[in-house]
């Protein structure tokens, strides 16, 4: 890898440090490339990435970052899975770790906010973004489920006493 490669990739690292929402650093010595993939695909489905970079080029990319403080965690082989979305990446990182023992969560960033193994699994028990949205609008419409609601029960209570009544006097 010459000199402008680099440069190029600690500068896509750079965008990635400063756009994601969530950075999780893990070992992921031992995975098969069928791992890995299967890794990258559940990423990929979930909105965020994985990315394997040289933890010294890594490291130049961190400086100045919000989620500078990750920086300690970059040693040996390490791989990121991060996203846009603040939970996605590490929901994505906490179940592939519970299936695979050989990947080893070491912490993470959310924004400026340095985690540790604990609160990554924290992270990842938080509603995604879509799923907040979801029961935002659920919220917003129920009260007008329940003013239609009232506005049709008085008929409908006025058609079943009249209906008992009929059936009174039909008896």
């Amino acid at each position: 890898m010459d000199r402008a490669q680099k440069e190029q990739l600690v500068d896509e690292l750079g965008q990635i440090f400063e756009s994601s929402g969530v950075v999780v650093v893990s070992h992921y010595v031992g995975l098969t490339v069928a791992e890995m993939q299967d890794l990258r695909a559940r990423a990929r489905a979930a909105g965020g990435a994985v990315r394997v970079a040289k933890n010294r080029l890594a490291k130049i990319a961190l400086d100045g970052k919000p989620c500078e403080s990750i920086a300690d965690l970059l040693t040996g082989m390490t791989v990121l899975t991060y996203s846009e979305d603040p939970v996605a990446g590490a929901k994505v990182a906490q179940e592939f770790a519970k299936e695979n023992a050989k990947f080893v969560i070491l912490g993470g960033a959310m924004g400026e906010n340095a985690l540790d193994v604990a609160g990554v699994e924290a992270v990842s028990k938080m509603p995604s973004r879509d799923e907040l949205i979801a029961t935002i609008a659920g919220m917003l419409g129920a009260p007008a489920s329940n003013i239609a609601g009232a506005i049709g029960a008085p008929a409908s209570n006025i058609a079943s006493i009249l209906s008992t009544i009929e059936d009174k006097a039909a008896a």
